[in-house]
């Protein structure tokens, strides 16, 4: 089957039996065109389907296109595509549209990808970095494209950032297993380079600080090899000699895989999750939750006040999160044999 060619705006010229500015004049809503030739040019438009290219335009004269660019990790993440969701809805309000690039989670593609994407123009770029440092985007911030960093702060780059309350999410999981005796409790996390790791191994800690538990290595199961499975992890931990009494996951992957492991053994482990997921309700898995779309609106938020105002200083915000109790990290510890 041969592949029709798009009609051009001579094409359309033609039909209507008009100039070509003419034709430019109506798509640019010009107003020193009369009602009448604005209709047949529509009219000639609309039969030969022709689009105009605003991209194209907009460029020549040296302007931006409507479309703030959203940079994320793996594709196969839930996470990424629930804060696309709030980006997308905040932005249309102002006639904007987002435009998605993934890095696949590679350090190594980041700014290539991000590049890619600067070039064509992008009103503001929102990106949740994977790089160890993104100095690369001083030069294009400095030139007024707003950046906003999603979930972990940028490095080398003074850039607003949206983030969650890690550590005190964190912190506030542990303090619940430690109020209803728990002292020996497991971390797991994979990858836990991070900041978003570093932060929850940093509440993690520091609740069991206050009950006098200083030493947690042995229950820290840190991994940055994709790999290596929760459930590895978790079993690891459960054949040590002295095996944790409640294990804590540092993000949605994790509790999938500790559930897997957890949900009918006996005596019953204590868990509790980092990130709600599909099913964990229907699970009763205990979370700490929050609400990635509110990440997501409130960078785009972000955006539109530096493009509203380019002077506007950065802004550092953390979301809050909050413990859902659902049963399983509600299981005292059982007495010892």
């Amino acid at each position: 089957m041969t592949t029709q060619s798009r009609a051009t705006l001579a094409d359309v010229a033609r039909l209507a039996g008009v100039s070509s500015k003419t034709v430019s004049r109506v798509f640019a809503s010009a107003g020193n065109v009369s009602a009448e030739t604005r209709e047949l040019v529509l009219g000639a438009a609309k039969r030969l389907r022709f689009r105009p290219n605003n991209l194209a335009r907009n460029l020549r004269r040296g302007g931006v296109t409507n479309t703030v660019a959203f940079v994320i990790g793996d594709l196969k993440n839930p996470f990424y595509f629930h804060v696309a969701a709030g980006i997308e809805r905040e932005l249309a309000l102002s006639g904007l549209t987002m435009v998605l690039a993934t890095t696949d989670d590679s350090p190594d593609s980041e700014e290539r990808v991000v590049d890619a994407l600067i070039s064509q123009r992008v009103r503001a770029l929102l990106l949740i970095p994977i790089a160890d440092d993104q100095s690369y985007l001083e030069g294009e911030r400095q030139l007024g494209t707003p950046v906003v960093s999603v979930d972990r702060p940028a490095r080398n780059l003074l850039a607003d950032s949206v983030v969650l309350q890690n550590r005190l999410g964190m912190a506030e999981a542990v303090r619940s297993l430690t109020a209803i005796g728990h002292r020996k409790i497991g971390f797991i996390s994979n990858p836990s380079a991070m900041y978003t790791q570093r932060e929850r191994l940093a509440g993690y800690r520091e609740a069991l600080r206050e009950v006098g538990v200083s030493e947690t290595a042995q229950w820290e199961r840190l991994d940055d090899d994709p790999d290596i499975s929760p459930e590895l992890a978790v079993q690891s931990l459960l054949d040590l000699p002295d095996p944790p009494t409640a294990i804590v996951a540092g993000n949605n992957r994790g509790s999938a895989g500790a559930v897997r492991v957890l949900r009918n053994l006996e005596p019953p482990v204590a868990f509790i999750g980092f990130d709600d997921f599909e099913l964990a309700d229907a699970l009763d898995i205990s979370v700490v939750s929050y609400d990635p779309m509110e990440l997501g609106r409130t960078a785009a938020r972000l955006a539109l006040e530096h493009l509203a105002d380019p002077d506007s200083f950065t802004k550092q915000v953390e979301l809050p999160t909050r413990l859902i109790h659902r049963g399983s990290g509600e299981i005292p510890p059982q007495p010892e044999r």
